[in-house]
């Protein structure tokens, strides 16, 4: 880990922070703030609505590592109380609740992969949890905050201000979302808050909050919502167009040599720490070349250490249609066998179960119906195909294929 950056120049610092920033507001505040010496209290709030994280959430946590870098104190606060409302930010209907159990379960597991971007020295790093402060409001509380805000302000939101005008439900307790977030910040004393460009609105409230409740107003420093390898929508597990950060590194250098052409500039600046030249010259030159050094920054900067090589290798292999040697192998229990109505046959679709690329028999015989499935290089395309017990015990076993670089060696247990 490389060394904090104590006193450096504001005019350096601040160019540092302003890559890839859409909002930030305002550049004046922040030079202030800064022109008093003393390190930053510097925000990312997140709801831990699922326990897993993706490049997209790999953007805001980069910004915090580059304030950490300057020697600032970044807080990494895991919203488990108002996760339990659920974000209404760029929804079109009201998000079902999770229990407080729920998002606390899924903030361990959030918070031991952002230790794969954040320095975790305590005088640069602060965890907390919304819930010390908000659990404990009483009625009056909430009343009291509320009376801070006016309807119509909240309203000049736009995705609450389209759902009332296309008459979708909006509930009570989603419109106190914002006020709730934003008192997060006078809760924590935030010098800055960073978020996506679709928390403007929620950011700007707790600007507007701290100086309702006597505080320096934070800046607000919102950051793009990174496109998925789909080209088209923002990333994310659910629409399958992500890149996990805890991918291995062969899969995470095989996704990456996929990223849309047009979005290479965008994922070069989010990413990564080359220079603006230095993106500009691979822009200019071939797309392979420049998604071959894209892959290489990124895996090499979530897996240091990685073998890159290999990992090029191994995609180069499987794009010309090969098997890479160092892929899993599951072991197929004879009983299964044993017990089917063919001792010396056992389902394909069950072997797909096995072997973990299908989440029950039924998605792996719509898998083989549109072609997504191999076996031994070759396309398997009977949703009612079976494997012969030879074939499972044959020297290096049966090697099955989902789509480009999913690959599982079935091997027969005794």
């Amino acid at each position: 880990m490389s060394e904090i950056r104590w006193n450096v120049p504001i005019a350096e610092q601040i160019e540092l922070l302003r890559r890839g920033v859409v909002d930030l507001v305002s550049e004046d505040d922040l030079r202030r703030k800064l022109e008093k010496g003393a390190p930053l209290r510097v925000k990312l709030g997140a709801d831990p609505t699922r326990p897993d994280l993706h490049l997209g959430h790999a953007v805001p946590l980069r910004k915090l590592r580059q304030f950490q870098d300057l020697g600032h104190k970044v807080i990494m606060l895991i919203g488990d109380f108002t996760a339990m409302i659920g974000d209404p930010s760029g929804k079109s209907k009201t998000r079902p609740p999770l229990t407080l159990e729920q998002t606390r379960e899924n903030a361990r597991s959030y918070l031991e992969q952002c230790r794969l971007i954040l320095r975790q020295e305590p005088e640069v790093l602060e965890i907390r949890y919304n819930g010390e402060w908000l659990e404990p409001m009483g009625y009056a509380d909430v009343i009291r905050l509320a009376s801070r805000y006016t309807v119509a302000r909240i309203m000049e939101r736009d995705d609450f201000r389209k759902r009332f005008e296309g008459g979708v439900p909006i509930a009570v307790h989603e419109l106190l979302y914002p006020l709730t977030q934003g008192y997060d910040s006078v809760a924590l004393e935030a010098d800055v808050e960073l978020g996506g460009t679709d928390q403007l609105f929620n950011n700007l409230v707790g600007r507007a909050l701290q100086r309702d409740y006597g505080q320096e107003a934070q800046v607000v420093m919102t950051l793009p919502l990174l496109v998925g390898l789909d080209g088209t929508e923002k990333m994310s597990k659910s629409l399958d167009n992500y890149i996990g950060l805890t991918d291995e590194p062969h899969e995470m250098f095989a996704k990456l040599m996929k990223v849309p052409d047009p979005l290479l500039g965008n994922y070069f600046t989010l990413l990564t720490d080359l220079p603006a030249a230095r993106i500009e010259e691979l822009l200019a030159g071939h797309p392979v070349a420049a998604h071959r050094e894209l892959a290489r920054e990124v895996v090499s900067g979530l897996h240091p250490g990685a073998d890159l090589d290999a990992a090029e290798a191994r995609f180069r292999s499987v794009a010309r249609g090969g098997i890479p040697e160092n892929i899993p192998a599951v072991t197929v229990p004879a009983a299964d066998l044993d017990g089917s109505v063919d001792p010396q046959r056992i389902s394909m679709a069950r072997l797909v179960v096995l072997a973990g690329l299908e989440p029950s028999n039924g998605a792996a015989r719509k898998l083989m119906q549109n072609r997504g499935l191999k076996l031994n290089g070759e396309p398997f395309t009977d949703p009612q195909g079976t494997l012969t017990r030879d074939q499972l015990s044959a020297e290096g076993g049966a090697v099955i294929q989902k789509g480009k670089d999913r690959f599982a060696r079935l091997i027969l247990g005794s």
